[in-house]
């Protein structure tokens, strides 16, 4: 039964091994990545050439010097059962959207719609995110519910650190997923978001940031927040310039530019001073929930419209509902402009 009032609800590549020495720090041995330098760039040294650095000490940080930063746990603590990393699909210099969903994903749940009983992968859509492969490792942009499934699926086994988007649920509540980063990276996993970010952090996983050391290794997440504005911000050796949305008349939100892609989730609004960050585009992504209109987010005619204002050479459209079938719509959109599917691969520009 389809239910018609339906509504949105609101690497480097890893090394082969990892050596955890008895003395609390940390090496890795060399690995090929990063050779060819990122589009734009200019000549920078691969990870592997100026190789990870040491963290002595690691784990018996004073939170009282670093507020924004979690517990940690000393490395002599760790096992020959330590989890270790495994090969990663490459993908630096390009974008990668590991979800293109609703809040609610598609299938839902309960829905037996076209699109939703569908054997087309495309209409396959996870919960919106996308990881983006820079110079010095993998930026994900939010940490979906999905998250633990959209990285094994696309074999991407390490991610350097994360930028967030705004603080709801379908965005935000795959953190936990993080947790084995850090035994991989030696430190912390960096969290790049706003103050409204990093308040629902605290408290969605205050967990994360307990009075006391963790009893093992692993038993939270180690993250460590750095908090951004609207100002373009260096991160794993590129520029990310913020971009401020709309997301409905009461909240705002952060879209994204790397480069020459901008990528807008979970926006029905961009304000004027937002628009000129928006020229010369290779690559729009921009939400477009569902034909008909909603409050919060571009229904496909109001996401077209910005697509042709701003101007790109090319336009995807994410966050999409179950009322959009991928190939049938795809057939009535100008051309180059898609919908966007979970898996997609894009060239950074």
């Amino acid at each position: 039964m389809k239910y018609a009032g339906w509504q949105e609800d609101e690497s480097v590549r890893p090394s082969p091994g990892i050596a955890y020495s008895d003395s609390a720090t940390w090496s890795t041995a060399t690995s090929p990545r990063l050779n060819e330098p990122f589009a734009g760039s200019g000549d920078r040294l691969s990870r592997a050439e100026r190789r990870l650095p040491f963290f002595p000490g690691f784990g018996t940080l004073d939170p009282t010097v670093s507020p924004h930063r979690s517990r940690s746990y000393p490395l002599s603590q760790l096992t020959d059962k330590t989890p270790q990393p495994s090969e990663s699909n490459e993908i630096t210099g390009h974008l990668v959207f590991l979800g293109t969903g609703t809040s609610v994903g598609v299938p839902a749940l309960g829905c037996s719609c076209p699109v939703c009983a569908s054997d087309d992968v495309h209409n396959q859509r996870t919960r919106s995110s996308v990881v983006v492969g820079l110079p010095e490792g993998n930026l994900l942009v939010d940490t979906a519910p999905d998250l633990r499934q959209q990285l094994l699926r696309e074999k991407i086994n390490l991610v350097h650190a994360v930028i967030f988007t705004h603080e709801h649920a379908d965005h935000l509540y795959g953190l936990d997923d993080l947790r084995l980063f850090p035994f991989y990276l030696g430190h912390p996993v960096p969290l790049y978001c706003d103050p409204k970010v990093e308040r629902r952090i605290r408290m969605a996983f205050d967990y994360a940031f307990p009075e006391h050391p963790p009893t093992h290794p692993g038993a939270v997440p180690q993250l460590e927040i750095h908090s951004i504005g609207l100002e373009q911000r260096e991160i794993l050796g590129a520029s990310v310039q913020p971009i401020r949305l709309l997301h409905g008349p009461r909240f705002e939100v952060l879209g994204f530019r790397f480069g020459n892609i901008a990528y807008c989730t979970d926006t029905n609004e961009i304000p004027d001073e937002s628009w000129p960050l928006l020229e010369g585009l290779d690559v729009l992504v921009i939400d477009a929930l569902r034909a008909r209109p909603h409050v919060t987010h571009f229904s496909l005619e109001e996401a077209v419209e910005v697509s042709r204002r701003v101007g790109a050479r090319r336009t995807l459209f994410t966050h999409i509902s179950h009322e959009l079938d991928h190939a049938e719509t795809n057939a009535t959109l100008p051309d180059g402009m898609d919908l966007a599917f979970d898996g997609l691969r894009v060239p950074l520009s």
